[in-house]
């Protein structure tokens, strides 16, 4: 399991994560706190939903949200740069998108998930599209993705 290994390697190298999370609503960081022991690794998990709570809580500024929308790289990456930054993790995730199936347009689709990762200096946002037309299956292929992003950079 995917997030047995991260918890393992945090433990391990002695590395903290924090999540903030959107379309996926809290199952990222309940992957990761199912795990035995997360609790000396796991720092905090935000489920920034609407545009208010992403200014709100992780300060993303309005113009970012109000010029390239909540689902978008600029918005992703104030997110995973700023709760890096608030929660003084090591290793800091987030997650933007549209999980359906309805919300979807030509230009942002149903689908269309930003995954950002922050070590260190070092910042990897991913843009992702989803072709399961199905709210459930567009966050657990999110979920799954991001566990993979973190496992690559530990």
């Amino acid at each position: 399991k995917l997030s047995k290994k991260i918890v393992g390697l945090l433990k391990k190298k002695r590395l903290t994560l924090a999540i903030a999370e959107s379309c996926t609503g809290g199952n990222l960081s309940a992957a990761i706190t199912s795990i035995s022991g997360s609790s000396r690794v796991f720092k905090m998990g935000l489920v920034t939903y609407s545009n208010h709570s992403k200014n709100l809580l992780l300060k993303v500024p309005k113009n970012i949200i109000k010029k390239n929308g909540a689902v978008s790289f600029q918005c992703c990456y104030s997110m995973v740069n700023n709760l890096s930054r608030i929660s003084k993790s090591d290793i800091a995730v987030s997650i933007t998108g549209i999980a359906g199936p309805s919300g979807g347009s030509l230009k942002k689709p149903v689908g269309l998930v930003y995954i950002g990762l922050k070590k260190g200096a070092k910042i990897i946002i991913k843009k992702n599209l989803f072709k399961s037309k199905k709210r459930i299956s567009i966050q657990k292929a999110t979920v799954n993705q991001a566990l993979k992003m973190t496992l690559n950079i530990l």
